[in-house]
Formats: structure tokens, C-alpha cells, sequence
């Protein structure tokens, strides 16, 4: 049970952490790509505690191989609920720097993001509520996928967007936790931070994500 949960994961949530073609509802059109990132942007790596096997991407490189497969496999069953699924927050037109790592009882993804096609967290934060438990179904079976919005943390000039999201099996007891994404995410003009978590990982992901952002505030001229 739990192994076709996370075979779903692999193949839409977690891939959406590096990819995401905009939806209509949520995104404008696409505009020219972005500057790059500077590396000096990411967090250190010892800004995530316990963290080990941090693998680094490059997300122009990364949303170049993006999942369109796995896109055209997935059946939702509420129309306009795809990028909420699937977590889509980056656009095709941005460029910047990532690193998954594994954590204590998961794993968290990390991306600092220069998009000239920023998403409209408060649009986002609202289809979310909209598409709040749908049903998926795609190539790695069925799993139902409930999303619940979080206060976000404030963060002066920017918007912000917290939410959770849990993968269960139809008709799965509820004494059998499914499988938790949190997500958070920060932006402003031209400049996006999104951090995920996977798991039961403990992580304050409210205080990594303000960190993250004052930490690429200086690198990004902001």
C-alpha cells in the first residue's frame, strides 16, 4: 500500500519540486526566460539540520527533462486541479538553483527561482482550497490527494503560501497515515522560493523558507 503511495510520489509530486508547466487558472502566459541564479543563492548546506546525500539541479536543465509524461498519464477527477496535485509552482520560464536532501524521516527540496512569470500565491492558495481532496490516477494506480492551506509565514513585501498535501490509497483506514508533502513557498517581482518536505522530517519549514529568502535577498540584488 504504502509503496504504491510513494511510486505516485515519484512520479508527479516529487517530480513537480524541479518542473511545472503553468496552469491557465493559476499562471499568466509565458514571457522571456529569466536571468540565471547565482549559486551564492541557495542555502549552505548546513542550514538544513540532519541533512545528507544533498544532491544539487539545475532547474532550467531540470524542467528541460520535466515530467510531460507523467502529466499526460495523471486522470484527475476535478477540472483545474492538476497544478495543485502536482504541486506546480515554477514556470517553464525560470532559471535557478536547487538541492534534495534526505532528512530524518524524509527528505525536503529546496529551490531559489528567477522567473519573469511569477505564480499569484493568492491565486494558488485559493484553487487549492478549491481542489481540497481529489482523486488521481495514473500510471503508478490510485491515490486520493487531500490539501489543506496553512497560514503562511509574513514575510514584508512578498507573498507567501503553506499548505499540506497527503496521498492516500481509496478507501484507506484512517488509523493508516498516507504519505505528507508540505510545501512553502515565498515571492516577489521576479524572485520565487519554494520549499518542500516529504515525510514525517519534524522540520520547521516556515523558518527555512524566511531563511532562504534573506539569504538570496543579497546574491539577487534585492
Amino acid at each position: 500500500m504504502a509503496a504504491r503511495i510513494r511510486a505516485f510520489v515519484v512520479s508527479a509530486a516529487a517530480v513537480a519540486t524541479i518542473s511545472g508547466a503553468p496552469g491557465e487558472s493559476i499562471q499568466a502566459a509565458a514571457t522571456p526566460p529569466a536571468p540565471a541564479v547565482p549559486p551564492a543563492a541557495v542555502l549552505p548546506p548546513e542550514a538544513v539540520p540532519h541533512a545528507s546525500a544533498r544532491d544539487g539541479f539545475d532547474l532550467r536543465t531540470a524542467l528541460s527533462t520535466s515530467d510531460s509524461k507523467a502529466r499526460k498519464e495523471s486522470r484527475i477527477d476535478v477540472d483545474g486541479c492538476e497544478d495543485v496535485v502536482h504541486g506546480r509552482l515554477v514556470g517553464a520560464d525560470a532559471a535557478g538553483q536547487g538541492f534534495q536532501s534526505a532528512v530524518p524521516g524524509g527528505q525536503v527540496s529546496e529551490l531559489v527561482a528567477r522567473t519573469t512569470n511569477p505564480p499569484d500565491l493568492t491565486a494558488w492558495a485559493a484553487q487549492a482550497g478549491r481542489c481540497s481532496k481529489v482523486t488521481v490516477d495514473d500510471a503508478a494506480g490510485t491515490a486520493v490527494s487531500t490539501v489543506t492551506v496553512h497560514p503562511a509565514p509574513v514575510v514584508p513585501g512578498a507573498k507567501t503560501l503553506s499548505y499540506q498535501q497527503l496521498l492516500t490509497l481509496p478507501g484507506q483506514p484512517p488509523e493508516l497515515p498516507g504519505l505528507r508533502l508540505r510545501t512553502v513557498a515565498i515571492a516577489a517581482d521576479d524572485v520565487l522560493v519554494v520549499l518542500r518536505d516529504a515525510g514525517t522530517t519534524g522540520l520547521d519549514l516556515d523558518a527555512l523558507a524566511v531563511a532562504a529568502w534573506r539569504h538570496a535577498a543579497g546574491p539577487l540584488g534585492r
